[in-house]
């Protein structure tokens, strides 16, 4: 390869790259909240209700906000959303541990999902035109956000259980990289868009243009929600909840619920990979229908299977979960393709974060039962989303991304 091939292959890579690691940092503080529950449980005595209503704050305002921004930036062009957001996100979870009230943790918490919210719309679209159509290379968007993911539990644990609650703003530090790394994505957008690659802001353009081309499938486009919806009240719930259950179940203490937390969030970072390869070999929609048929066994698994087999549950748990993340996020777009930013607040906000609603029903009942009762109706929710997923169709891909993907492919 030349050294002009390098260079432009170099050109081409570099805004998935920036933006697949600002998602990283974004999403640390999504996990962080979940990774935080223990903690809240042990420190300050809180019920399984109480510590599931810290997972609903950083939620409910983020599921109501999240379409709102994606409407604003299918409108207007709104980049410096990319860094303040992220900022936003990091400062409220490094305050959750600071004050003893109750009330100013679920505000804390809140705020963190308000920045969370923003982010992602625009992150989202932005990335769908800078892949320039790839499965592969949205994947590798979405690993940025559930390696953050993962890296959650052990940040938590590292500042949490070494110092405390008090020490919370100390997990300020992946917001502050973060913002670091929108700027320099922002600032590149200048000087690599002049060779025929898209950056964030020339992206941003071409994500317009691309809008005008299709018709919108609303029928199918709210079928595949509710699908997301099923999958997030799981992963929520499980998220919320799998580091106590495991500690319950193989009677191990807080290393062995991390431990399964870790796994949770990890899988993800290989299925999201995969699940773009397989959808460039057996389309999209027959992966994700597999994917959530896989995942209703696996549920089981988790919460009937005592022991250390059960981490394999976990693993087999996370693949299910996360091989068809990324194929959400295109499959929303193509679903509404003169409504990018909407389908993406939809896809990774609306009903993503509406797991964070269900969570507080799954700690009332396992205050009132047990926690394995609480968790065993997550079983069928991904039988639900395969039955809503069966009739969809592939959607055509806008003939900008289709342009595009046959260029650099051809490269």
């Amino acid at each position: 390869m030349s050294a002009n091939q390098t260079s432009r292959t170099g050109q081409r890579t570099r805004p998935i790259t920036l933006l697949s690691l600002g998602h990283a940092c974004v999403d640390v503080y999504q996990g962080a909240v979940a990774a935080l529950v223990p903690f809240f449980v042990s420190e300050r005595s809180y019920s399984y209700a109480a510590a599931s209503g810290i997972v609903l704050a950083a939620s409910l305002l983020s599921s109501v906000v999240q379409p709102l921004f994606g409407a604003l930036t299918d409108k207007w062009a709104m980049p410096w959303l990319l860094p303040v957001s992220t900022l936003v996100g990091g400062v409220g979870v490094s305050l959750a541990g600071v004050s003893d009230s109750y009330a100013l943790t679920l505000a804390a918490v809140a705020i963190s999902g308000i920045g969370i919210a923003a982010y992602h719309p625009e992150a989202a679209r932005v990335a769908r035109v800078a892949s320039r159509g790839s499965h592969t290379a949205m994947g590798w968007f979405s690993l940025g956000g559930n390696l953050g993911f993962a890296a959650a539990p052990l940040l938590v644990s590292a500042v949490i259980a070494t110092y405390g609650l008090r020490a919370s703003p100390l997990l300020v530090v992946p917001a502050l990289a973060g913002t670091a790394l929108c700027v320099a994505a922002l600032r590149g957008s200048a000087t690599t868009g002049m060779k025929g690659t898209k950056a964030p802001a020339a992206a941003t353009a071409d994500a317009r243009a691309s809008r005008v081309v299709g018709r919108d499938d609303w029928a199918s486009f709210i079928k595949l929600s509710g699908a997301i919806a099923c999958r997030s009240i799981v992963f929520v719930g499980l998220s919320a909840f799998i580091s106590l259950h495991v500690r319950q179940r193989t009677g191990g203490g807080e290393v062995s619920g991390m431990a399964a937390l870790f796994v949770l969030y990890l899988g993800g970072a290989v299925g999201t990979v995969a699940g773009g390869k397989f959808a460039t070999r057996h389309g999209r929609i027959p992966v994700v229908q597999w994917s959530y048929a896989l995942t209703v066994l696996a549920v089981a698994g988790v919460v009937f299977v005592p022991g250390p087999l059960l981490y394999v549950f976990v693993a087999l748990t996370s693949a299910g979960l996360y091989v068809p993340f990324s194929l959400h996020i295109t499959l929303g777009q193509d679903y509404l393709p003169q409504r990018v930013g909407t389908a993406g607040g939809v896809t990774l906000g609306l009903t993503v974060s509406i797991g964070g609603i269900a969570t507080p029903l799954i700690g009332a009942l396992a205050d009132a039962a047990s926690l394995r009762t609480a968790l065993a109706p997550l079983i069928a929710l991904p039988a639900v989303g395969w039955l809503l997923l069966r009739t969809l169709k592939e959607p055509e891909m806008p003939d900008v991304l289709r342009s595009a993907s046959a260029r650099g492919a051809a490269r």
